[in-house]
């Protein structure tokens, strides 16, 4: 048996805040944000809502797919740079809410490259037989901790969590390879200040992330041996377009071989990879058999990708 993806899933809070809305915040332009990111609008979760509330969420609905019940849970993995609080961990409140009284439970920190940091731990409990269902979830709520008077970030970011369950897959299926990797002299081009305000120098964060995130790509399908040809459909981190086509590009795919949810929801760090895995999977742009790439960037700096053949 291989290791890979039994079900996903996600949520989004239902307040929608365009580019428009928020030319009435800071002096930008609908069009200054779309044509540099590609984003058109992103969701922002109101007061009553919480990072562990979107990551509740997320949860139920991948355990729903993948037909596995919370107690059936070994593990709860949340990668988020935003909890409720320093602790109990997100992982734990939810580990409590789900009912899922015989998983342990963690959170992970690296920021934006979280998911693929826990998908990637969560295989190697199961490979080793020491569990055999793992919750990893990908959940921010970015709007409290962004500058609202800061043009530079504050339209860029949204909130949102999308979650996958992790378990053992038919041979030949599930994850092939993957690569993780941090850069910590880099941590001062993207991290958070005294004010608990998001800081990032978009310049060389985006000179990090073209080099990066095409290099990882290609790098775990030679990893598998196979040409970068036969990858079917990439989900990259969706930070900016420019970046995302990079990788792309990279890899020689058409642009609708690509997820694209950044023009809804912008950049929700740890939640963009597995809210765009789960909508893709839902709306069958992702069949059985496909040959994907999973990869991204984060503060840190970090980055992981991984090649998967999606299928139980």
């Amino acid at each position: 048996m291989s290791v890979g993806i039994l079900g996903t899933g996600h949520y989004v809070p239902s307040n929608v805040v365009t580019n428009k809305d928020m030319e009435k915040i800071v002096e930008t332009s609908d069009e200054w944000i779309r044509t540099r990111t590609g984003i058109e609008e992103r969701r922002i979760a109101g007061d009553d809502v919480d990072t562990s509330d979107m990551a509740f969420f997320a949860a139920q609905d991948a355990l729903k797919e993948a037909n596995i019940k919370a107690e059936e849970l070994d593990l709860i993995l949340v990668a988020t740079v935003t909890p409720d609080s320093p602790f109990p961990s997100v992982a734990c409140r939810i580990q409590d809410r789900l009912g899922a009284e015989n998983a342990a439970a963690m959170d992970i920190g690296a920021a934006c490259s979280g998911f693929m940091y826990g998908v990637i731990t969560a295989k190697q409990f199961i490979d080793t037989n020491a569990y055999k269902h793992i919750l990893v979830v990908g959940v921010e709520k970015l709007s409290k901790i962004t500058d609202w008077k800061d043009r530079n970030t504050c339209v860029l970011f949204g909130d949102g969590a999308g979650a996958a369950v992790v378990g053992k897959v038919s041979e030949g299926k599930g994850i092939l390879s993957f690569e993780l990797g941090a850069n910590g002299a880099g941590g001062k081009h993207l991290y958070q200040d005294d004010k608990q305000h998001l800081i990032q120098n978009g310049r060389e964060v985006f000179k990090f992330a073209v080099r990066q995130m095409p290099k990882s790509a290609v790098s775990v399908i030679e990893k598998i041996g196979l040409n970068k040809d036969e990858v079917d459909y990439l989900i990259p981190h969706q930070a900016n377009i420019r970046i995302m086509d990079a990788a792309r590009e990279r890899l020689g795919i058409s642009e609708g071989k690509m997820a694209k949810s950044i023009t809804k929801y912008g950049n929700t760090s740890a939640a963009s990879i597995p809210i765009a895995l789960s909508e893709d999977v839902k709306n069958g742009k992702i069949k059985d058999n496909d040959l994907l790439v999973l990869v991204g960037f984060g503060g840190g700096l970090t980055w992981g990708a991984v090649a998967l053949r999606w299928g139980k």
